[in-house]
């Protein structure tokens, strides 16, 4: 076969996007598909940004489409000057067409790339775009259609040119799209995640209202307008600019909140205990560098700091948290030097003492981000951290010399000096429990089975609940690459306890030891001698229990392990169905349903607990690499993540208590007998 010209293919349009989604939005599963609904949400947000917009509305629709509405200028629906279409089709059927290039119409924006919203069209089975400007009521449809002729579908085609339908008192922009299911996999958005993150927005663009409606779940209340909605002179109740064109639901959420993100560190502290009510809140700008932060103090021993550019969550950090970090160390040691908490021949005292039981949120705009890392989450700017060092410096600085607020920076440098001796003393206990381990290695010894490789990213560490299914574990593993860690008993709950506590427990000290990272601020990825670490536990309350305390040691003390993707949970089948010498394994009920379908002359057994299982069968349905199902463990949203701790894991029983009530299914029973026999009784029937 001849490779030459005629074998080069041109994609035109967004026929590229179309042939490879993944390179624009990601994935074709679940979050691909959320990426399409925060692609259109990102463009009502920068509208509200630059002042335009006041409410957004968001619906998930019966159908699986999705509606996004708001009340800023409208996209422009005038005739481009060299495309000779209207703006309209510009914007949604050409990559890299937007208004974001420069800084004339948005000052600060969260998509710059400007292939946002005709990747939505492109990947959509149809769209409808509502224009609401100057009075008039403008109306565009696409859809993506098999072409005969060209023997393929042809993505976001308009089906007729931007058409004036009506006068209107409405201003803005309403996109209803709906998601092709010839590209994704499924086409169901997770309203509790699209709300969470609603929320977010909410909090990051103060004064702005943000609504999510849920038709799925819930029947209309009234009526309140709708896209048809037209323009009558004599009627006094039309609604007015900013109206948004969709229904009252039972299922409605509305959120505003005027304090901005220091409501939202509010938020964040609302399980746990502050040290002083209002937060700490600054804002200032230099070289256009606009920063937001407010700062919270609370009594747990962990620090928080959640940082956005332009909106965009930048969970890997960046020069914007760099410089937060060094001008809020360089000013606090300062004003200890001024109260004399730190005389002359004093060392500083280091930053994470300055930062125990901080919750901080800081929010960034930039004129152009450049983000890095793996999951685009870091800002890279250099020019950000000497400015917002520079801002923080003079903001702080006022702050804590205005009168007022002197006892609260006594207060915090005497909680850093306390803070310095507990770390002093956790150094200490992380340099015994080292030399333990290097000179006799006794938390490990009679527990650790390693394994013979010496690749660690060939490696795995099954941390094992209890001895019995350790033993099986043992017997059962390859040891080429497959280490044993049997937990002897229930560790600490990390969340309670100081660092040094933590390190005085034997079943975590044996964890340190064996992976070899060391923890909290000596945490180190190069020492790691398995990149896959398994938890593997039993599928019943104390196995949850120990799951829920290892992941909370985890998530305290070496973040990087799960940020990194090296911590995953074993799944261990719920059944083994037998029928005569052949052995089957079902990991839920659905599977267990069609093992059994059309069969007769099969015997069910449940297993309660991983000790259950000979090795042969441990290794076949849970560790063997060529069968076994891992889940594993993400950090998608740090602040969810950080509220779900403190609720599940803290000292405050109340929340804890309104948690469960609310997500726990009391009325559940255990089904298994009625199930085998209900299973049994149609495979009866079905043979007669």
């Amino acid at each position: 076969m001849t490779y030459g010209a005629q074998n080069i293919q041109v994609l035109e349009g967004l026929d590229a996007v179309r042939m490879r989604p993944g390179m624009y939005i990601g994935s074709t599963g679940s979050r691909g598909l959320h990426h399409m609904l925060w692609e259109i949400v990102d463009n009502a947000v920068d509208e509200a940004m630059g002042g335009f917009a006041h409410n957004i509305e968001v619906t998930l629709h019966k159908d699986n489409s999705a509606s996004i509405f708001d009340d800023g200028r409208g996209v422009p629906v005038d005739m481009h000057p060299t495309l000779n279409v209207s703006g309209v089709e510009v914007i949604y059927t050409k990559l890299h067409a937007g208004g974001k290039f420069n800084n004339d119409n948005y000052s600060y924006s969260g998509g710059l790339h400007g292939v946002g919203a005709s990747v939505v069209n492109a990947l959509s089975a149809w769209m409808l775009v509502d224009v609401y400007r100057d009075f008039r009521h403008y109306q565009m449809r696409f859809e993506s259609r098999f072409d005969p002729e060209l023997k393929k579908i042809v993505a976001g085609r308009p089906t007729a040119p931007l058409a004036a339908v009506g006068n209107t008192r409405k201003r803005g922009t309403l996109v209803r799209f709906m998601p092709d299911d010839r590209v994704f996999e499924t086409l169901v958005f997770n309203g509790e995640a699209v709300a969470r993150r609603l929320r977010e927005l909410a909090y990051l663009n103060r004064g702005v209202t943000i609504t999510f409606v849920d038709e799925r779940d819930t029947a209309p209340l009234q009526s309140v307008a709708d896209a048809s909605d037209e323009l009558d002179e004599n009627d006094e109740n039309q609604p007015q600019a900013g109206a948004a064109p969709t229904q009252s639901y039972a299922g409605s959420q509305v959120f505003r909140f005027d304090g901005g993100i220091a409501d939202y560190v509010k938020y964040l502290d609302a399980d746990k205990t502050p040290l002083f009510e209002e937060p700490i809140y600054l804002e200032g700008a230099r070289d256009d560098i606009l920063l937001r932060i407010a700062v919270q103090y609370t009594d747990s021993y962990t620090e928080n700091v959640f940082s956005y550019v332009n909106n965009i969550p930048t969970s890997e950090g960046g020069t914007h948290e760099t410089g937060f970090r060094a001008a809020y160390t360089r000013v606090m040691n300062d004003f200890a030097r001024r109260f004399g908490v730190l005389k002359d021949k004093d060392a500083n005292l280091n930053g994470d003492d300055f930062r125990e039981g901080m919750t901080a949120v800081m929010l960034v705009m930039v004129k152009n981000p450049q983000f890095e890392g793996q999951t685009k989450g870091r800002l890279g700017n250099t020019e950000v951290r000497p400015a917002v060092e520079t801002i923080l410096t003079q903001q702080l600085t006022a702050y804590f010399e205005d009168l007022k607020h002197q006892e609260l920076a006594q207060q915090l440098i005497e909680k850093a000096v306390r803070a310095a001796h507990v770390r002093e003393a956790a150094r200490k206990a992380r340099d015994v429990a080292r030399t333990k381990s290097a000179l006799e290695a006794a938390p490990l010894v009679g527990k650790l089975s390693s394994c013979t490789g010496h690749k660690p990213e060939a490696n795995e560490l099954f941390i094992v609940e209890g001895d019995s299914a350790g033993g099986s574990a043992k017997k059962g593993r390859d040891r080429r690459f497959q280490a044993i860690l049997p937990l002897r008993g229930k560790p600490l709950n990390a969340e309670k306890k100081r660092l040094d506590q933590v390190l005085s427990n034997e079943e975590f000290r044996s964890i340190i030891t064996a992976l070899g990272t060391n923890i909290d601020e000596s945490f180190s990825l190069k020492g790691l001698k398995y990149h896959k670490v398994i938890i593997l536990s039993d599928a019943d309350q104390d196995g949850a229990h120990i799951r829920a305390i290892l992941l909370t040691f985890f998530y305290r003390y070496m973040r990087e392990l799960i940020t990194e993707g090296h911590v995953y949970i074993g799944m261990p089948p719920l059944y083994r169905v037998a029928r005569g010498t052949r052995l089957e394994y079902a990991y839920d009920d659905t599977e267990l349903q069609k093992l059994t379908k059309g069969g007769k002359n099969y015997t069910i057994q449940r297993y309660k607990g991983l000790g259950e299982m000979n090795p042969e069968q441990l290794w076949s349905t849970t560790m063997d690499p060529a069968g076994r199902k891992l889940l594993q463990v993400t950090i998608e949203d740090a602040a969810l993540v950080e509220k779900r701790v403190t609720i599940l894991m803290g000292d405050k029983v109340e929340p804890r208590r309104e948690y469960i009530s609310q997500n726990a299914n009391f009325n559940r029973t255990d089904s298994f007998t009625e199930l085998s026999d209900t299973l049994k009784a149609r495979d009866e029937h079905a043979g007669q």
